[in-house]
């Protein structure tokens, strides 16, 4: 990998960009009395994801691609085109090396800029490759080329997008001499991390079930995001995948994968889903920089949480964060506040639920799966009228507002979720025993967060008794 990251410096000066995760739509399925959630994704993204292996970008903004064009690409592609990643592993077919339509379409999926009708051949075949086409479009701002090495019998395609001002021949020139005229060609150092095809028919040989079929192809898609960039690494568990960029901590990577399992299970114990398993895996991204973080955020098209240290991606089902300056012990605590909206989102089928119960819990496991975290902010009773509009706030007004009134609106969440554990239980006859699950069940029949808190407290009385015990319970302990 060192030669790697050498031979594409020389070409790009250029840092790695993180492949994404293919866009993932949630469907309920039914069986009989079972419910469980299940993920499809665009073919597109499933595609791709196979097909690049890898991308780079240099301070100037050019853009380097490598692909491997192995798989068929999908010949309809549309919203309703979604499968699950087994489903499309057992349709999808191999590409042969002579079929030109295919590799056509393939390309023109790929290519930053749209291409030629035809390809332009090389004058003369370099040693060691079979065949050579470029190409690349008439605007002349991306270089693209597809080759086929005498040691190889699939394609590889290489597309370099060039910056404003680039000399076309100049950088073509560039390109095709650290591409094949090298004793040790870039193409060499990144053939190998091609994404590998599972074969799901030993998978029924070792009698493994569909949703761990399914999460391990996720576990592949993850692993092959990362695993062309030496600075990257891919630490798994059988719940959670962890891909980071961070130097000497793999002690504390270690730590985060095996203390999952126990999280997960404390958020279970704590707000059950009335749904009986999910086909998902929980993914988590960890950048080494705030600012790498914040490219990251951008690209999810999510600026409006441009203030936040981390952040649950429900299109694209991965927790993304970076290495705070104080630390690991940050991080961690990040982790788990993060981790808890990902196993929400499964558990309440990827419907949004609301911000008082899903950010209140986030925070109130943000310690550990003990749920000890305590306020930060005194005198919490005096907000007692913000309240209501806590439990009936969506999150375009939960998250609006200046640092402080955003700051006081976590700490409202927290307070209901610490209520809900230590204090409701306390409340004679105990009419909020069963808050949680009727709050989740709620939403799964009315798909809609507010009518849920609503169904979930039953009446007015029911509301007004909770606000009562609320404020009896924080003017008792002083908080």
């Amino acid at each position: 990998m060192i030669l790697l990251l050498a031979s594409v410096a020389s070409l790009l000066a250029a840092e790695p960009i993180p492949l994404d995760m293919p866009r993932a739509q949630p469907y309920l399925v039914r069986e009989g009395e079972r419910r469980y959630l299940e993920d499809r994704y665009n073919v597109l993204d499933l595609w791709v994801s196979r097909t690049v292996d890898g991308r780079w970008m240099d301070d100037d903004g050019r853009v380097f691609t490598y692909s491997t064009l192995a798989i068929q690409p999908p010949s309809v592609i549309s919203e309703s085109s979604q499968l699950t990643r087994s489903s499309y592993t057992r349709s999808s077919g191999a590409m042969k090396a002579d079929d030109l339509p295919s590799r056509r379409r393939a390309i023109s999926l790929i290519s930053p800029v749209e291409i030629a009708d035809e390809s332009e051949k090389m004058r003369i075949t370099p040693n060691d490759f079979k065949k050579v086409e470029f190409w690349h479009g008439t605007n002349r701002t991306a270089i693209v080329c597809a080759f086929l090495s005498k040691k190889d019998l699939l394609w590889r395609l290489a597309t370099w997008h060039l910056a404003e001002g680039d000399d076309f021949d100049e950088m073509r020139e560039i390109f095709s001499d650290e591409l094949f005229e090298k004793k040790k060609p870039l193409w060499e150092n990144l053939s190998h991390h091609a994404w590998k095809e599972r074969d799901v028919s030993s998978d029924k040989k070792k009698k493994i079930g569909e949703m761990e079929r399914e999460r391990n192809l996720l576990r592949d898609d993850a692993r092959h995001s990362v695993a062309a960039y030496s600075s990257w690494q891919t630490t798994e568990a059988k719940e959670f995948a962890v891909l980071d960029e961070l130097s000497g901590a793999r002690s504390f990577i270690t730590s985060l994968t095996n203390e999952f399992s126990q999280m997960l299970r404390s958020y279970a114990a704590t707000v059950p889903s009335p749904l009986d398993g999910t086909n998902t895996l929980c993914v988590a991204r960890i950048f080494a920089s705030r600012e790498r973080y914040l490219e990251a955020l951008e690209a999810d098209g999510l600026t409006n949480l441009m203030w936040s240290a981390a952040y649950w991606s429900p299109l694209r089902r991965e927790l993304v964060a970076y290495r705070p300056l104080d630390g690991d012990g940050a991080l961690m605590k990040t982790i788990r506040h993060e981790a808890f909206h990902q196993y929400l989102t499964y558990a309440c089928s990827a419907i949004a639920p609301s911000p008082w119960l899903n950010e209140g819990y986030a925070q109130y496991f943000e310690e550990g799966s003990s749920g000890a975290n305590a306020l930060q902010l005194k005198g919490i009773h005096a907000y007692f009228s913000l309240l209501p509009k806590i439990l009936f706030s969506d999150y375009d007004q939960f998250y609006s507002g200046t640092d402080e009134e955003r700051r006081i609106k976590y700490q409202l969440a927290l307070s209901i979720a610490i209520f809900i554990e230590r204090g409701a239980v306390k409340v004679r006859f105990k009419p909020f025993e069963n808050l949680k699950r009727d709050y989740v069940s709620a939403l799964l029949d009315t798909k809609d967060m507010l009518k849920a808190t609503e169904k979930a407290f039953k009446n007015k009385e029911t509301l007004e008794l909770f606000l009562a015990e609320w404020l009896d319970y924080w003017e008792e302990i002083g908080g």
